[in-house]
């Protein structure tokens, strides 16, 4: 059986992912946030900080720490190219970098290869090293579909699903107290990655952004068709570190977890 290919969701350059224009990005926590994005070659990251903690600094920082996360990967996979390359996990040493250790975790509990937790693993690297460096009471850091939070209140997040009657009509409530968690989204029909599966869009938020990350597209592989969505819920249900999933697949959907499905308001 074929396993998970290689994903590195920013493997196009900004404006070209294949979601197009990241119009998805403005719909985050409208009026609520101090929006910026930051990119280093084909990475783009839209990075929101909660008004009060704001400064203009964050901007280069974020970016400053973009360019060395991506350099020090991209170092690696010169010496290690089946770490890019495979489908399943690989196996990782005491002294690798903290964001492969971090990704190689991640596949190991999902079940895939490591790029398929790569950029919810950038996007908890930059929000972690924003949060060390500055006074941030809320930050979101969205990263192709794959988001890091952590919030002093309550965030409603709807489902991008590409041309899915459902796209954007339904989303999650993420209480805050779940947070700091990742919210990520893999899909069949959508986006540059590549994925086994049809679905128009697989949700995970879980306790860790490169596992969520990580788990959507496992379990995006696995829906072919609408008939498959309540198998694969099932299969949600026994990940304890997965606190929600949401499924849409030819105009149906399914959803699992502790955190409310809402439509759009």
């Amino acid at each position: 059986m074929p396993r998970e290919p290689e994903k590195y969701k920013n493997d196009s350059s900004p404006g070209e992912s294949g979601f197009g224009e990241r119009f998805y990005r403005g719909r985050i926590g409208t009026g609520r946030f101090h929006s910026f994005t930051v990119s280093c070659r084909d990475s783009d990251l839209w990075i929101g900080i909660d008004e009060k903690s704001f400064l203009p600094g964050m901007v280069r920082f974020a970016r400053e720490q973009l360019v060395d996360v991506r350099n020090m990967l991209e170092e690696y996979i010169r010496k290690c190219p089946v770490f890019k390359s495979s489908f399943i996990p690989v196996d990782v040493l005491e002294d690798d970098p903290e964001i492969v250790k971090t990704m190689c975790r991640a596949a190991v509990l999902a079940g895939t290869g490591p790029m398929a937790a790569v950029a919810g693993a950038f996007s908890e690297y930059i929000g972690n090293a924003l949060q060390k460096e500055f006074s941030i009471q809320e930050i979101v850091v969205e990263n192709g579909g794959d988001i890091y939070v952590n919030l002093k209140q309550d965030m409603f997040l709807s489902v991008y699903a590409g041309r899915s009657p459902l796209s954007g009509k339904i989303g999650i409530e993420i209480p805050h107290h779940y947070t700091p968690l990742g919210i990520c989204t893999s899909a069949g029909r959508v986006g540059p990655s590549v994925s086994f599966g049809r679905a128009d869009a697989v949700m995970i938020a879980a306790c860790d952004t490169a596992l969520a990350d990580a788990y959507a597209t496992a379990f995006g592989n696995e829906v072919k068709t609408a008939d498959d969505i309540q198998l694969v819920i099932e299969k949600i249900n026994l990940k304890g570190e997965i606190h929600s999933a949401l499924i849409i697949c030819e105009g149906k959907l399914g959803g699992c977890g502790q955190f409310a499905l809402k439509p759009c308001r």
